[in-house]
């Protein structure tokens, strides 16, 4: 045989603390067919600097979908099925990098993929630019081992083979056909070379993570031996393994056969009622009643030549409506006919490669009053590749190589809702049947009509009131996760474990916003002062603040005025224009010189704030700056005056050292102490402070005008001119 190696490559992803699934960095990587052997090259890495830490990595692998994890041991929702994902853990101590592999023997063709994260986030607020985080890299990449000359094995033909040796085993391949209810699998005329009774094992299937059902086959001193499967997966290749367990030099002949047993469906009448259905949508038209009927009268006949049949179809058609979006319709109606003497089965369509980034919603309503026994039941399975046909004989929603997801209605409880989470890419089906709990003789002329919903969703429920529904890419692929506020969790924002109390919301709010209130005695000072441009810095700092945080809050207590970017973006640019103006008045600069420098530095300011607004320089550059004009201009004015400047000492100790010393309790509250939990009282804290130490560091008014001297200039009247030079020298 020919193997040929192929080697798959992505660049490496910086890696996140996790706190909702779009912190985990996904690879998307494609097994062909054939594939025997698959090895997994795991490398992460992380900075030199002393930022960094010993740290644990968990990677997460999974088969035809993205792999459903649950760091933070959540709740899921309601009715979805869970089933944890394969992981491994990569600790990164001492060494700046770690190596790791990982096999796969006879993995399953098609998508796989990769999940990594860090552990959960720490919940703090950390500015942009303050500390430097210490990156962690990983970079997933992958080697196949591919079998260019798989033989094919022929259903219900005998084929004879070697193994050559217990180090080379023999691999083989058989399609199964479509409505295949069973398989049989026979291995005879097995001898080795020395004339011995063989001793070999066969496993059949390929591996799939986080759960694999390869089926295997021992024969040990037998010379015929065979295996059955139920429900083999539809028009898929399934590779069969063989390998020698006796000596190493002696090689093994054998003749294997595989047979399947194919139900025949019963007729559907699909194409009368595609015709049907367009025109219904077409509306009504001449002759479109009478073209219907006989689709509608045919129904009764096909219904009694179906019986005989092994499972009832129901046409289904697919309807994409946006991306991860799927609304499935039966093109009889949304009532299906449910027997006890054959399943109903209908397909969702799941396999385009771009569905299993979402979650598939089956919802069953019986009509209970189309059941005539009260006792009796409704017993459907999802499943994926192939259907389950025998509901009656057992009821643990299992097929050849997978676990389906078991539903049930009844008289007494009928509404049943299933949720998978991420369905792998593959045709799901559908199977109901009806079931008597004395016997299907009970009920072998009853028929139940059960209403079916189905879809797939990006995120279900759309993440609920309390969650964000975000759609994620990674490189071509688009998948979606739900992204939690107000203390709810899970995968759905369904898990009210530490969520907020209205009370706790309405408390936050109030804080956020009212807080901003405390600019009002800045604003007083500031026109007392006749500061009339730092005022209207500050009202509309106090303005924009309020409502941004009414805006921003992430329970139901929000109220937005306008766009939530528009007012971030003015809240920004509000705080860090009030910084500036209030330290340039400070410096007593000349007023032409002060209103230029107040303009050319909200100018710069906004345009900083276009390009990063969260970044510290955006805050900490104005600041610098303009206290090195306040600096170089009270020097100058105590070189001029050849004493301090401010000269005052109750300047410095009532006004100037309280504002400076609230400013830094300020700074130090919002770079340090701001987590997501005490969010909403720390950052009041920080309205509370700034505001105050404004009122604190304004300088006092000019000693040539009045108090509330702004009023004088609304009315028109005479006016006696006077000298508002601060220093007067006489010459002599």
């Amino acid at each position: 045989s020919l193997y040929v190696s192929e080697y798959f490559s992505q660049s490496a992803q910086k890696l996140s603390f996790y706190s909702w699934y779009g912190n985990a960095k996904l690879f998307h990587f494609h097994v062909p067919e054939d594939t025997v052997l698959l090895r997994w090259l795991l490398q992460a890495s992380r900075g030199k600097g002393p930022e960094c830490t010993s740290m644990e990595i968990t990677v997460h692998f999974r088969h035809g979908a993205p792999p459903v994890i649950n760091p933070l041991g959540t709740r899921f929702p309601a009715n979805a099925t869970v089933r944890p994902s394969y992981n491994i853990s990569i600790t990164l101590s001492s060494a700046v990098q770690n190596t790791t592999f990982v096999n796969v023997t006879s993995p399953a063709a098609g998508d796989w993929f990769i999940a990594a994260h860090l552990p959960e986030a720490a919940g703090r607020i950390e500015v942009k630019g303050f500390s430097t985080p210490c990156p962690y890299m990983f970079q997933a990449d992958m080697f196949v081992l591919r079998l260019t000359d798989m033989p094919v094995l022929e259903p219900g033909v005998p084929m004879p083979h070697t193994v050559v040796s217990s180090a080379k085993p023999l691999h083989v391949k058989v399609f199964v056909p479509k409505h295949a209810v069973g398989m049989r699998f026979q291995l005879s005329s097995c001898v080795t070379s020395e004339r011995r009774a063989c001793d070999v094992r066969v496993l059949l299937g390929s591996i799939t993570l986080p759960q694999s059902f390869q089926r295997s086959l021992t024969c040990t001193g037998s010379i015929n031996c065979s295996l059955a499967l139920d429900s083999p997966p539809w028009e898929k290749w399934l590779q069969i393994m063989v390998e020698s367990l006796g000596t190493a030099n002696a090689s093994v002949s054998l003749e294997m056969l595989a047979s399947f047993t194919v139900c025949r469906p019963g007729s559907t009448s699909s194409f009368l009622n595609f015709i049907s259905l367009n025109q219904n949508q077409a509306g009504a038209r001449p002759g479109a009643a009478g073209s219907s009927a006989p689709a509608a009268g045919e129904a009764p006949g096909n219904a009694s030549g179906q019986r005989s049949s092994c499972l009832q179809s129901q046409p289904v058609v697919r309807e994409d409506l946006d991306v991860v979006s799927v609304r499935y319709r039966l093109l009889n109606g949304p009532s299906v006919p449910v027997s006890s003497l054959s399943p109903t089965l209908l397909l969702l369509n799941l396999n385009t490669g771009v569905d299993s980034g979402g979650s598939l919603v089956v919802n069953l309503l019986l009509n209970k009053t189309s059941v005539s026994l009260a006792n009796a039941s409704v017993v459907a399975c999802v499943s994926a590749a192939s259907p389950v046909l025998s509901l009656n004989a057992t009821q643990n929603c299992s097929t050849a190589f997978s676990q389906g997801y078991p539903l049930s209605v009844s008289t007494s409880s009928g509404e049943a809702t299933l949720i998978v989470l991420y369905p792998q890419t593959d045709d799901w089906f559908l199977s109901l049947q009806l079931l008597c709990p004395r016997g299907q003789g009970e009920c072998s002329s009853a028929e139940a009509k059960v209403t079916v919903f189905a879809y797939l969703t990006p995120c279900f429920n759309d993440c609920g009131p309390y969650g964000q529904c975000s759609l994620l890419r990674r490189h071509g692929y688009l998948y979606a996760g739900c992204s939690c506020k107000a203390g709810w969790g899970g995968w759905s924002c369904t898990d009210d474990t530490k969520a907020q109390t209205m009370g706790t919301q309405n408390l936050a709010t109030l804080l956020l916003t009212l807080s901003n209130l405390m600019f009002l005695p800045a604003i007083a000072v500031a026109v007392y002062r006749y500061y009339l441009v730092e005022a209207s810095v500050y009202t509309y700092t106090m303005f924009f603040s309020t409502f941004y945080h009414a805006c921003d809050q992430p329970g139901v207590a929000v109220m937005c005025i306008m766009d939530y970017d528009t007012l971030q973006y003015c809240d920004f640019l509000g705080s860090v224009v009030s910084i500036w103006v209030t330290i340039l008045c400070m410096a007593c600069l000349k007023k032409i010189l002060k209103y230029v420098l107040f303009v050319l530095g909200t100018l710069l300011i906004a345009m900083s704030l276009q390009l990063d607004r969260r970044g510290v320089w955006n805050m900490m550059g104005p600041c610098l700056f303009a206290l090195v004009i306040m600096v170089t201009a009270w020097v100058h004015h105590g070189a001029k005056r050849r004493h301090c400047y401010p000269s005052s000492w109750k300047r410095w100790v009532f006004y100037l050292l309280p504002g400076i010393t609230l400013a830094f309790i300020a700074i130090s509250v919002y770079a340090f102490m701001e987590t997501n939990e005490n969010y909403y009282y720390t950052h009041s804290i920080w309205h509370v402070l700034v505001a105050c130490s404004v009122a604190f560091l304004l300088p006092p008014r000019d000693k040539h005008k009045k108090p509330w001297a702004w009023s004088q200039k609304l009315t028109c009247r005479y006016q006696i001119c006077q000298n508002d030079r601060e220093e007067l020298y006489a010459v002599t």
